[in-house]
């Protein structure tokens, strides 16, 4: 038989030190782990209550049960919590405690909370700068030849409820927004018309938060150096950044393949996606191997589940006019033909949108002044120390032009904020400068508001006022610190031609909102600011444009001639017709107007464009009657051919946390001309509290077009 002797340490009635006091116990037989309980204080109940799942820093509770019948020896009794392949205290993976008192910040602790012949119960404290990740965790008897016994597994996640936690985050509100919300708000479109679509997030599916361990295992860090990665995974810097590398498969055996293209052979298109789970999973069903396929939103949203997952307090952004700048020079530079169509002579480019996510974290690697929300982003556009991955880059670093500062601040600050340069390129080679521009870069930055389905701007986060002294101070200290100069525009012979000072303004300006299957027509304002009359060549094309700036060839044009008096304005009416441009908008949804005038006798030339979002017809779900946890509703459906020709090959996708156990997929063989379809499929909530669903509809002519409910589920009483 063998016996544990258990050192209590108890405060005296009216003392304020601790008197020792020795309790004879038995060997332990069994350990209960209140997994109900703990994971409820641990605000991960969402998860499971079948396992334990707790955040560092924070006491839980474990009650070991003892064998009966045995003599009591004097004996210490020490506990071990470990972590990784190869544990050791050095590296802060293995820590060996007894049971001794109140918790000690910066390490392992235990305390008796109270016992008896049969049991003794435990408050164990991690520390809150404990790596994160699976644990063990043993008792150790040291009478004679030292007795180790497993007690049992738990696992160990950050915690923003803790104010020793380098990722603490104050307000109640905000820690339910960015951690414990299973859904969420993507922005997508362009700078003057975008539109939120939901995402199911699903960070607490009880098997998410095993797959986002798995996915720093199979990390190359990991493969390297399990120990020292293992040791790192305490610093939410180096597992934003690994995660960042992870989520794409660049690199190594990251979650999802990207793909900028019309067809997507074998895989999902990146906008048929609505939600993180049905991703993760698949990833690690089919043996880490990439997902077919993501683009920059969905890249963004499944890591939004990962570091919620993990405790970090994450939110998706969306940068419209959002720039890659691949040389690193803080400028643009776009380059046109006198007929208005884009060319590929620099590899520069303006997304009409991107998305990234900001974490909430410390950062003690760093001068004062930069923690709180940093930009992270796994979308695969260049390397950062040779992985394809971004960040975290200090949004406050961002603001004030601190280049200088990790990680890749440079490159985030170019997207948001960087100058834009237009080129005519004229037929002998000759460049001329259209526009030079400080505004047209990165505005609207969007994120989903607190508490509700709205949305949140917070440019003012990441720039000053367009055109500001301070914005444009910032500018300047940024091209400094990054290039060591403060002029960046070309000089010498071969620098494009200034504009003209003679100023002819071309604008483009919708007669109505478009909508896919109908005619666009828009017309073009030109205004001569000159003494002399003009007669101009305009042409004037539409083109496709995908998301990451780059636009198909032209599918309509139109040229013709006008004479402008001096000091005089026009209005020019034009229409391109769907037939020109439907065909191209099943895997776009934006449009690329572009204007170029060219002056009779000179080489002057004058140009305008503007992104025009086309708009699917409207898909909407109605949920009928109250929903109740376990107790079915009914959820309609309904959608609205407006075209003039019959949809084929239709299918209509649902899902929801919560509220669905696995989606439907509905097949609709043909939907006629403006014929309506209304589909009613059955709701049994299995988790209580806002949830949300989502609807994706898909045809030959419109691709993905996107509806989300919330639903406020009550628990039965």
């Amino acid at each position: 038989m063998t016996f544990a002797t258990l050192t209590i340490l108890r405060p005296a009635a009216s003392q304020c030190f601790l008197k020792h006091f020795v309790f004879i116990t038995p060997a332990v037989s069994s350990t209960d782990f209140h997994y109900e309980a703990n994971n409820k204080a641990h605000h991960t109940s969402e998860i499971t209550g079948q396992r334990l799942i707790l955040r560092r820093g924070q006491a839980f509770t474990i009650t070991l049960n003892l064998h009966r019948g045995s003599q009591p020896e004097v004996d210490k009794v020490q506990l071990i919590a470990e972590t990784g392949p190869s544990p050791s205290e050095a590296s802060g993976t293995r820590a060996v405690f007894r049971v001794s008192g109140p918790p000690v910040k910066s390490s392992w602790s235990a305390a008796v909370q109270n016992s008896s012949s049969s049991s003794v119960t435990l408050s164990v404290t991690s520390p809150a700068n404990a790596s994160i990740g699976k644990y063990s965790l043993k008792i150790q008897t040291a009478k004679g030849t030292p007795q180790t016994s497993a007690l049992g597994e738990f696992i160990l996640l950050f915690n923003p409820w803790c104010a020793d936690d380098s990722v603490h985050m104050q307000k109640d509100n905000e820690k339910q927004e960015y951690v414990m919300n299973e859904q969420g708000l993507l922005y997508r479109g362009c700078a003057e018309s975008f539109s939120p679509s939901g995402w199911n997030f699903g960070q607490f599916e009880e098997d998410i938060v095993d797959i986002c361990l798995k996915l720093l295992d199979v990390s190359p860090n990991y493969s390297k150096n399990p120990g020292l990665d293992c040791s790192r995974r305490s610093d939410p810097t180096y597992v934003g950044r690994v995660v960042s590398a992870m989520v794409n498969c660049n690199d190594d055996r990251g979650i999802l393949l990207g793909r900028w293209a019309n067809d997507f052979p074998d895989g999902t298109p990146p906008s048929r996606w609505t939600g993180s789970v049905e991703i993760l999973r698949q990833w690690s069903l089919n043996g880490c191997r990439p997902v077919k396929y993501g683009q920059c939103w969905v890249y963004a949203a499944v890591m939004c589940t990962v570091m919620r997952c993990l405790g970090i307090p994450t939110r998706v952004i969306t940068n419209f006019d959002s720039a890659h700048d691949t040389d690193g020079n803080l400028t643009i530079d776009e380059y046109y033909s006198v007929s208005g169509q884009e060319l590929k002579l620099s590899s520069d480019s303006v997304w009409n949108f991107h998305v990234w996510v900001e974490s909430w974290m410390a950062r003690p690697d760093l001068p004062t002044g930069y923690d709180g929300w940093q930009v992270l982003d796994p979308t695969p556009q260049e390397k950062s120390e040779g992985v394809y991955c971004c960040g975290p880059a200090p949004v406050k670093a961002i603001l004030e032009g601190d280049t200088d500062i990790k990680h890749d601040v440079p490159f985030v600050f170019a997207e948001v904020n960087a100058d834009k340069v237009r080129w005519v390129v004229g037929s002998d080679g000759s460049k001329q400068k259209s526009l030079s521009s400080t505004r047209q870069v990165g505005s609207n930055i969007s994120t989903k508001a607190v508490g509700a389905n709205a949305r949140e701007d917070v440019t003012h986060l990441y720039k000053y006022p367009e055109g500001s002294k301070t914005e444009r101070d910032a500018f300047a200290r940024a091209v400094h610190k990054r290039n060591g100069i403060s002029d960046i525009t070309p000089n010498g012979p071969d620098a494009p031609k200034p504009p003209a000072s003679g100023v002819i303004e071309l604008s483009i300006k919708l007669q109505k909102t478009p909508v896919n299957g109908e005619d666009i027509t828009f017309y073009l304002h030109i205004v001569n600011k000159n003494q002399s009359s003009k007669n101009l060549s305009i042409t004037t094309i539409a083109q496709a444009l995908r998301h990451n700036g780059r636009p198909e060839d032209p599918c309509w044009k139109n040229t013709q001639t006008i004479k402008i008096g001096a000091n005089g304005e026009t209005k020019v009416t034009l229409l391109v017709p769907y037939s020109k441009y439907g065909a191209s908008m099943l895997e776009n949804d934006i449009v690329k107007l572009t204007a170029v005038a060219n002056e009779e006798g000179s080489n002057e030339m004058h140009m305008t464009e503007k992104d025009v979002l086309v708009t699917n017809p409207t898909l909407s779900i109605e949920v009928k009657g109250t929903a109740v946890l376990h107790q079915e509703i009914k959820a309609e459906i309904t959608f609205t051919n407006t075209l003039s020709e019959t949809l084929r090959n239709c299918l209509l996708t649902l899902s929801g946390i919560g509220l669905i156990r696995t989606k439907y997929e509905i097949p609709i063989r043909t939907v006629g001309p403006n014929n309506l379809v209304r589909v009613t499929i059955p709701l049994t909530p299995t988790k209580p509290g806002s949830r949300m669903l989502t609807a994706d509809f898909d045809c030959n002519l419109f691709r993905d077009v996107k509806a989300f409910k919330t639903v406020e589920v009550k628990r039965a009483y």
